[in-house]
């Protein structure tokens, strides 16, 4: 079983029994701080190509989506909380090893599940971000990875400005994955906005997607470290998904 799976066991029966629906990057990264990141910023996604393989069409979360798999194991697929009826995330395997951790977020859950683990008010949040970003997941979570040691202010004479510039950084270093060492891209299709975490041409676990729309947001984490295919994810196999997704009718499973 490799690390990130590991992590997740114990990490799944938290979000089981919490009443909190805080993204992944922040219930599951949250204590362990990657410092590598502090300076790296979204790019330009330079490779836009989407996969033409064949796959499968998949309803999982009220979201739809492809991929260009088919060899999805609903046996070994489950869904979250367990003693719920409402799920909000889907631990999709395939039979190649590669595993789908995907989350549904409702709207504003960002901000207030920053707010959250800090204990702070939603006020302070906005004071820290900005009104705009605080109210709109994807410009939350861009100011967010935008922030860089080289925008602090060095000869700041203020303690309040100092501390929320310390905090925007800190919260960066501890809500990305080790995977936006090697880049995190700015996505986009017909109906979202979003970040990518982590390049696929350096084969790694963790890279990951998020999509935002103003009904809420949708993460997905690539597990590849027991993938059968030497190649790994590809960034056309990724754009397949990005670009297929929108939202479903029902959450029923295809």
């Amino acid at each position: 079983m490799n690390t990130l799976r590991a992590q997740i066991q114990p990490w799944e029966h938290r979000r089981e029994t919490s009443p909190q629906n805080a993204p992944v990057a922040l219930s599951f990264y949250a204590a362990k701080e990657a410092p590598g990141v502090k300076r790296v910023v979204p790019t330009e996604l330079k490779d836009n190509s989407v996969s033409g393989a064949p796959g499968q069409k998949l309803s999982y979360l009220g979201y739809e989506f492809e991929v260009p798999r088919p060899d999805l194991d609903e046996t070994q697929t489950k869904l979250f909380p367990k003693d719920k009826p409402a799920k909000n995330r889907a631990d999709l395997r395939f039979r190649s090893g590669l595993g789908i951790l995907d989350t549904a977020i409702p709207p504003r859950e960002w901000a207030n599940g920053l707010a959250a683990s800090f204990h702070v008010s939603p006020q302070a949040i906005e004071a820290a971000f900005g009104h705009d970003a605080a109210n709109s997941d994807y410009r939350f979570v861009k100011a967010r990875y935008e922030f860089t040691p080289d925008n602090m202010n060095p000869w700041a004479m203020s303690l309040g400005t100092y501390n929320r510039d310390r905090f925007l950084l800190m919260t960066k270093s501890l809500a990305l994955l080790r995977s936006a060492e090697s880049g995190i891209f700015r996505l986009q299709s017909q109906h979202y906005l979003g970040l990518q975490e982590g390049s696929p041409r350096v084969r790694q676990d963790g890279i990951a997607v998020h999509l935002f729309s103003d009904n809420g947001s949708i993460e997905m984490i690539f597990f590849q470290q027991d993938y059968q295919n030497r190649e790994g994810v590809t960034q056309p196999e990724i754009n397949r998904i990005v670009q297929s997704l929108h939202e479903s009718r029902s959450d029923a499973r295809n």
